[in-house]
């Protein structure tokens, strides 16, 4: 008897919810049953809370689609020029020997300067070409994809900062010894070298320093 008058004595409990708080409230039968199904919702309402809600978790998700933007260095001409006008003053001199190579190479980096760009966006950099920024296919030299994370860069450098004709780095994607790459030059200086900084972090000896 006194067990049935308990259980008919036992509190009826409603499920209320409106848009900000939900409150977990159950029918209980029993004190037993009831103190279970109440531990159960005090714990669920804690991890509601705990977690934030639905706003936290979008906030989260917000912060973790937030890219950095796409950096392509402005292309620089000064090279190619450079070469080209040493070449006209050497077959001015009629010292056609070492005119010939040096006007390749310089007509070969005003073409490649052209078409050829760096592209880094929010994870690697990528070699590139054209206005449409097509792939640029397989490394001729090493083989594999023209594109390089900045988790796997080992070192870089850029030679020389008042006039940067060579930009060095060594990465371990390729291989896992490390590969070394050398390009010319054929793009802003200046902003080459500070996304440079900004992705793959300082270079080995902290320079070189841009003016």
């Amino acid at each position: 008897m006194a067990s049935a008058a308990l259980l008919s004595a036992s509190p009826s409990l409603l499920f209320l919810q409106n848009k900000q708080v939900g409150r977990c409230v159950m029918n209980l039968r029993s004190s037993l049953y009831g103190e279970l199904i109440l531990n159960q919702c005090s714990v669920r309402g804690f991890l509601d809370r705990s977690r934030g809600g639905p706003f936290a978790t979008n906030s989260v998700l917000g912060r973790k689609i937030q890219k950095r933007e796409t950096v392509i260095p402005d292309p620089d001409y000064r090279i190619p020029i450079v070469l080209l006008g040493m070449t006209g003053g050497l077959a001015y001199t009629d010292n056609l020997l070492p005119a010939a190579p040096l006007g390749l190479l310089g007509l070969l980096l005003l073409f490649q300067t052209t078409r050829v760009r760096f592209v880094f966006d929010d994870e690697a950099l990528e070699v590139k070409v054209g206005n449409e920024l097509q792939e640029s296919g397989e490394n001729v030299f090493v083989g594999g994809k023209n594109r390089w994370k900045y988790s796997t860069f080992v070192n870089w450098e850029l030679w020389w900062p008042n006039f940067p004709i060579l930009v060095y780095f060594k990465e371990m994607q390729t291989k896992p010894e490390g590969q070394v790459h050398f390009f010319p030059v054929i793009f802003n200086g200046k902003q080459l070298y500070d996304v440079m900084v900004e992705r793959a972090g300082p270079s080995k000896t902290s320079g070189p320093k841009m003016p």
